[in-house]
């Protein structure tokens, strides 16, 4: 987990001071800098980050790092999506299941898979009012409703 930490302080150094326009580009840094990784494990790195392109207004696009601003409200509205269509959250040691309110399931899970949570694997909406959420190994459903609760102090569990 420190190594992981670590290397996306690296990653978010790294497109704050240079201009990459690739992958290979930052994976060649990111080589420089000491770290080993499959461009898989940067793509989920890039994607947890939240990093975009932007256009250099010339030839072609570059990596940037959301403000913080921008990243606070971009929570704020994953955090609206789960409440509106929350409707109850069980769980037992690998699995929480979130049930929805109908037609709510896609952005519920998009909502979870954006929150950035470590305890979140990824998630599966249901067809309609059920989002299924595959926890990390050595992450429990409590850890999951705890992490939930401290991005969202509102949220009210039965």
């Amino acid at each position: 987990m420190k190594e992981r930490l670590e290397r996306l302080r690296t990653v978010r150094s790294l497109i704050k001071a240079h201009r990459i326009d690739s992958q290979e580009t930052l994976l060649q840094l990111l080589q420089e800098s000491g770290y080993s990784v499959t461009q898989a494990t940067l793509s989920r790195d890039l994607k947890y980050l939240k990093v975009g392109k932007i256009s250099d207004g010339h030839s072609g696009y570059y990596y940037t790092i959301p403000s913080d601003e921008e990243k606070r409200e971009n929570e704020r509205h994953y955090i609206q999506d789960f409440l509106r269509g929350y409707v109850s959250v069980d769980w037992n040691t690998s699995l929480a299941v979130v049930r929805t309110f109908s037609g709510h399931s896609d952005s519920v899970a998009l909502a979870i898979d954006n929150m950035g949570l470590e305890e979140v694997l990824g998630t599966i909406a249901g067809r309609d009012n059920m989002v299924f959420v595959a926890l990390r190994e050595g992450n429990t459903g409590e850890d999951f409703i705890a992490a939930m609760k401290r991005m969202i102090p509102e949220l009210e569990l039965d």
